[in-house]
C-alpha cells in the first residue's frame, strides 16, 4: 500500500478558552471579601460599569441588568465580532471542558484562607522599644550599642546576636555591653532580649509584684537554680534541691506557668485574619433555607448613559469600538457574577441535602462525602465544585464551617461507616474527659473508639491528633493541682 500525502478541509466546533472564560472561573472561586475587592477594581476600569443607588428596588436592579444583557447582544450583533456568541456559551459546558485545569491560585499567587480584614500594629516592638530607648538616660556610646541590641531581637522578643562581636565592633569591653544588655531587659515587656528561655522567664519572675511575695520569690529561685528538674517535670526533686516543701513549690509553678515564653508576639506584624463566611444557613421550621451573604458586594450595572451613546451615533469609529469592548467586557462581568451566585447557592443546597442529620442533630452525624457525590447530585463537574467550596465559609445554626469540613472520607463504623470528622470528635471526647495524671495513649483511645464500634489504626489516632493541635500522652500529663488550676508539666 503506498503512502500519500492529501489536503482536506474540516469543519469542527471548539470552545476556546478566552480571557472572559478564565475570569469566569477565577470569579467562582473568589470567597465574599475577594469578590467585593474585584468588584471595585473593575469599578475603576470599566467606565461603562456604575455602582446601583441604595433606594433603588431589588426587582428593579434585576430589571435593569436583563435589559442591559440583551442591549448588549443586540449592539453587539451589529459589528464584526467573532467571540460574540461566546456570550452565549453555558456555565456548565465550558467548565466541564476545562474541569480538568487545575484552579488558578489567588491574584498574588498566595492561596490564603477568606479574611474579613487585615489588621497589622503600627507600634512593632522595635518602635515600642526604641521610644523607651529614648527616654533613657544611657550616654551616646552606650545608646548606639542598645540600638544594635534592639534590632537584632527575633520577633518573639529574643536576642541572637554575639556580645563578643558586638563588643569588638564598638571597641569596648564586653562589661560595658552586658550592662547595656541589662538596661534593655529592664525595659517593657518583661523578658525582652533575653537570650534563651530560662534567662527570659527569670526576666519576667523577677519582675513579678510585690517583689517580696515569697512564691515569687520561690519561682525565679526554680528558675534559676532548677530549671533543668523545671524542665523535666520533677517538682518533688525541685522541692528537695531547694529544701522547700511541695506544696509550696506547686504554689510557685503556678505563677512560672503564667509566664509569656515569647514576650515579643504580641507585637506581631503576623495578620490577623477573621472569617467572613460567605453563604448563610437558616432554618425555617423544618426546612434550611441558603441565602448568600451579599452584605458590601457592590450591585453592578451598566450605566445608561453609556448605553445610550453606544445605541446612538458616534463621530469617531475608534471610540465606539472602545466604548463596545468595555461594555462586552461588563456585560460578560454581570453573567458571570450571577451566575456564580446561582451555583453555590446549588451546591450549597446540595451539601445540606446530604449533611441534613448533621444540621439537625450535630457532628456525630456528619456523613462521608466526596466531592463526587455533589457534582452528580446539581449535575457539574467535579472541579466545578471543587472551586466552589474551596475558601468559602458557611455559617449555619451550629456554628460557621469551611464548605469543604463536610466532605469526609468515610471510616467502618459497624455495618455502615462515619465521617472522619465525626472520629476526630470521638478522640477530642475521649482525651478531654481523660485522667489528668494517666492521660490515654494512643493504643488505649483506638480500644476506646472499639467500644463505639469505629475501628482505626493507631498511627491513624496519631494522625488526627496531631491534625487536631493534641500533644502525646507523654506531654499531655498533669502531675499537681494548683490553686484550683491544673497545671501542666512539659
Amino acid at each position: 500500500m503506498a503512502l500519500q500525502m492529501k489536503q482536506a478541509l474540516r469543519q469542527t466546533q471548539q470552545l476556546v478558552m478566552t480571557p472572559q472564560l478564565q475570569q469566569a472561573i477565577k470569579l467562582l472561586q473568589y470567597n465574599h471579601l475577594e469578590m467585593v475587592e474585584v468588584l471595585e477594581q473593575e469599578l475603576r476600569e470599566n467606565p461603562v460599569l456604575e455602582v446601583t443607588s441604595d433606594d433603588e428596588s431589588l426587582a428593579g436592579e434585576q430589571a435593569l441588568d436583563r435589559n442591559d444583557l440583551q442591549a448588549l447582544e443586540d449592539s453587539t450583533r451589529e459589528v464584526d465580532n467573532p467571540n460574540a456568541e461566546l456570550l452565549e456559551a453555558a456555565w456548565e459546558q465550558y467548565l466541564e471542558d476545562y474541569g480538568g485545569a487545575k484552579a488558578p491560585v489567588d491574584r498574588d499567587g498566595v492561596d490564603r484562607s477568606p479574611i474579613e480584614n487585615v489588621s497589622r500594629s503600627n507600634l512593632t516592638l522595635f518602635r515600642y522599644l526604641l521610644e523607651q530607648l529614648r527616654l533613657s538616660a544611657l550616654e551616646e556610646l552606650e545608646r548606639k550599642i542598645a540600638l544594635e541590641i534592639i534590632g537584632n531581637l527575633s520577633e518573639d522578643g529574643y536576642l541572637d546576636l554575639d556580645l563578643d562581636q558586638l563588643a569588638a565592633s564598638f571597641a569596648v569591653d564586653k562589661k560595658e555591653v552586658l550592662r547595656v544588655l541589662e538596661c534593655v531587659q529592664r525595659f517593657d515587656p518583661p523578658g525582652v532580649a533575653a537570650r534563651d528561655l530560662r534567662e527570659c522567664m527569670s526576666l519576667q519572675a523577677r519582675s513579678l509584684e510585690p517583689a517580696d511575695d515569697p512564691i515569687h520569690q520561690l519561682a525565679v529561685s526554680i528558675i534559676e537554680d532548677a530549671f533543668d528538674l523545671f524542665e523535666r517535670g520533677k517538682p518533688d526533686k525541685v522541692a528537695r534541691r531547694l529544701k522547700r516543701s511541695l506544696e509550696a513549690v506547686e504554689e510557685a509553678y503556678g505563677v512560672i506557668a503564667k509566664l509569656d515564653p515569647k514576650p515579643g508576639r504580641s507585637f506581631s506584624n503576623t495578620d490577623v485574619a477573621y472569617v467572613v463566611p460567605d453563604i448563610f444557613v437558616f432554618k425555617v421550621g423544618n426546612e434550611y433555607t441558603v441565602s448568600l451573604n451579599n452584605d458590601g458586594l457592590p450591585r453592578v450595572r451598566i450605566s445608561r448613559l453609556y448605553h445610550n451613546q453606544l445605541a446612538g451615533v458616534l463621530a469617531h469609529r475608534t471610540a465606539k469600538d472602545y466604548l463596545q469592548e468595555k461594555m462586552r467586557g461588563a456585560t460578560w462581568l454581570i453573567r458571570s457574577i450571577h451566575q456564580r451566585q446561582k451555583t453555590i447557592q446549588r451546591v450549597t443546597r446540595s451539601i445540606v441535602r446530604f449533611q441534613r442529620e448533621f444540621f439537625d442533630k450535630g457532628i456525630d452525624f456528619l456523613k462521608p462525602l466526596v466531592l463526587k457525590d455533589v457534582a452528580a447530585d446539581v449535575a457539574l463537574h467535579e472541579s466545578t465544585v471543587s472551586r466552589v467550596t474551596a475558601n468559602k465559609y458557611v455559617q449555619t445554626p451550629r456554628g460557621i464551617f469551611e464548605l469543604k469540613y463536610f466532605f469526609n472520607s468515610g471510616i467502618p463504623h459497624g455495618e455502615d461507616s462515619i465521617a472522619s470528622e465525626s472520629v476526630k470528635n470521638q478522640i477530642w471526647r475521649i482525651i478531654k474527659n481523660e485522667d489528668p495524671s494517666r492521660p490515654a495513649s494512643d493504643q488505649q483511645i483506638v480500644q476506646e473508639l472499639a467500644a463505639y464500634e469505629i475501628r482505626i489504626a493507631r498511627r491513624t489516632v496519631a494522625k488526627y491528633r496531631e491534625l487536631m493541635g493534641i500533644p502525646p500522652s507523654s506531654k499531655r500529663k498533669k502531675r499537681f493541682r494548683s490553686s484550683g488550676s491544673e497545671v501542666t508539666i512539659r
